[in-house]
């Protein structure tokens, strides 16, 4: 049996009152990549399903890049805790070592194409929303790399309609990081490791903006504890004429 505190069922509560996650006739696809987020957010909307007085159904994919990575612990997990689960098997590995160049992060090209994989899915099999794992800790750094790397002020919607007619939805963006991490090791979740990467495989230059930025945040943090407080009240309280345009 997974425990989820009270506390991380409210705050998903709030988020899906707020924006509508979670809607009558509903099929959601959960992009499950086997880290702590996805893997909690699984529990979470099986939770939610379960609970809730509107008829809608989820099921969770992981996508197999096709480097040899184990899937036992998810197969045998979800099943457990019956979470209707598939692993989706690609060659998306052997693409990317077509395309890697030396000294150049991989990242982004395997973002894309996992999210790829993930959108095929959902519209061959008849899914209208996509739930993603990103918490309020990967909204804030999203915000501070887009600007301070991409001269951008952006961030990660709550929700939103792709081009393709899919809504992706992010349950858990009002959820800090460290309730996950929490969550994950009062209950000895497994979780898949960074050596799963394609990059590690690849042996590709890392990324570097995100580690630098997690530091840089948690240092404004020590300094002012309610920084993300703070963050988050200003994602909701956007002044679009004070801005150069």
């Amino acid at each position: 049996m997974i425990e989820i505190s009270k506390k991380l069922i409210r705050l998903v509560g709030q988020t899906n009152a707020k924006y509508q996650m979670f809607e009558e006739g509903d099929k959601i696809l959960l992009a499950l990549s086997g880290g702590k987020d996805s893997l909690i957010l699984s529990h979470i909307l099986n939770h939610f399903q379960k609970v809730s007085p509107l008829n809608w159904k989820f099921k969770a994919v992981t996508v197999d890049y096709g480097i040899g990575q184990d899937f036992s612990y998810l197969l045998n997990h979800t099943k457990n805790h019956d979470i209707d689960y598939e692993v989706i098997r690609t060659n998306s590995f052997d693409i990317m070592q077509e395309k890697s160049k030396k000294n150049a992060t991989i990242c982004s090209f395997c973002a894309r194409m996992r999210r790829g994989n993930l959108y095929s899915y959902a519209l061959k099999n008849g899914f209208n929303k996509v739930a993603l794992g990103h918490h309020l800790d990967d909204a804030v750094e999203s915000f501070f790399m887009n600007f301070t790397y991409n001269g951008a002020l952006r961030t990660l919607a709550p929700k939103y309609v792709a081009k393709n007619s899919l809504t992706l939805i992010r349950p858990l963006i009002f959820v800090r990081e460290r309730q996950l991490k929490d969550c994950a090791i009062k209950n000895n979740l497994e979780v898949l490791t960074d050596e799963c990467c394609p990059a590690y495989k690849l042996d590709n230059k890392m990324p570097h903006a995100r580690a630098n930025t997690k530091v840089f945040l948690q240092n404004m943090e020590k300094s002012n504890p309610k920084l993300f407080v703070s963050l988050k009240a200003a994602f909701e309280n956007i002044h679009l004429d004070t801005f150069f345009n």
